[in-house]
């Protein structure tokens, strides 16, 4: 938690030096477009704003770049990550596939049953009727040694935390 906190805060402050930058710069527009006078500030302090207001520009860019390549490689390695774990759900599902003997009927069926298909999905997909499909599932549950999609799912949800 103190870590999360300790990486926001420089954001934070260069997001308020930002802001203030820009309503500097705003505010020197205005009065150059409208004709105002401004309060007399002495040449030194005004370049001094400038200069820190330009500094803080620079650094909110920098930081910037310095966090969408952190997202880009986190991106990268989560994207990595699941690649890895739908590789392995893909072989659990398979090697339980294979000890419950489904044929190849019953394995289309199951994987799309998984997916989140319902029988009348299925069926379209798999250009079979609905009855078919449902015969199949119940096929699928009894090798399965289980009575719903919800249980089937769960069991492999199961298997895979069983292996973290």
């Amino acid at each position: 938690m103190l870590r999360k906190i300790s990486r926001t805060v420089p954001i934070w402050i260069i997001v308020v030096i930002q802001g203030l930058c820009a309503a500097f710069f705003i505010t020197e527009f205005a009065f150059e477009v409208f004709g105002k006078n401004r309060q007399p500030v002495s040449w030194k302090i005004h370049e001094f704003v400038e200069v820190s207001a330009n500094i803080g520009l620079i650094l909110g860019l920098i930081l910037g770049g310095v966090l969408l390549r952190q997202l880009v490689l986190r991106n990268h390695k989560v994207e990595g990550q699941l690649r890895v774990v739908a590789g392995e759900f893909n072989q659990l599902l398979e090697e339980h596939f294979a000890t419950w003997d489904l044929s190849p009927s019953e394995k289309d069926v199951a994987y799309f049953a998984i997916k989140g298909l319902s029988n009348t999905e299925i069926a379209e997909l798999r250009d079979t009727s609905a009855g078919t499909v449902k015969a199949q599932m119940n096929a699928v549950y009894k090798k399965a040694g289980v009575v719903s999609r919800t249980q089937l799912l769960g069991y492999f949800i199961e298997e895979l935390m069983a292996q973290k």
